[in-house]
């Protein structure tokens, strides 16, 4: 999926839509997607002057429209939904992301019931682990 199609799916536009691309789908078990970090993000004037860093709720924020992206494939009528947060657990950091660096997100779905989803995202750079958390998200009319 490329950054049109992504455009189609989600609602998020810049500076936070956090997606890429999408490199994999597998039918609505799992989903990889990548985000490019640049030095242009607009957080980095803040976060931190002189040493650039991700703020690690926006690498979360990735992995959950990555996991909406699978969770609206799952959808009728996707047009006319949502999908919220309801809960984040077992959220780890394990190391900065910087400018530079791609992020790749692996979403796997564990649950879906009804409007409401639990998923697993673990942010990688380079192979290494940089955020791990489990979601819970439910789809909403607009």
């Amino acid at each position: 999926m490329d950054i049109m199609q992504i455009m189609n799916h989600l609602p998020h536009r810049y500076p936070f839509l956090l997606v890429d691309r999408v490199l994999e789908i597998e039918g609505t078990r799992r989903i990889v997607g990548l985000k490019n970090v640049s030095i242009n993000e607009a957080f980095f004037q803040g976060h931190f002057p002189g040493h650039p860093v991700m703020p690690g709720v926006l690498i979360v924020e990735a992995m959950a429209q990555t996991g909406g992206l699978l969770l609206l494939e799952q959808v009728k009528d996707r047009e006319g939904k949502l999908f919220y947060f309801m809960a984040l657990d077992n959220v780890k950091f394990r190391r900065p992301v910087v400018p530079g660096d791609q992020l790749r997100m692996e979403v796997e779905m564990l649950q879906f019931r009804g409007k409401t989803a639990r998923m697993k995202g673990v942010a990688y750079v380079e192979g290494q682990v940089a955020t791990e958390a489990e979601m819970m998200a439910c789809i909403v009319d607009k």
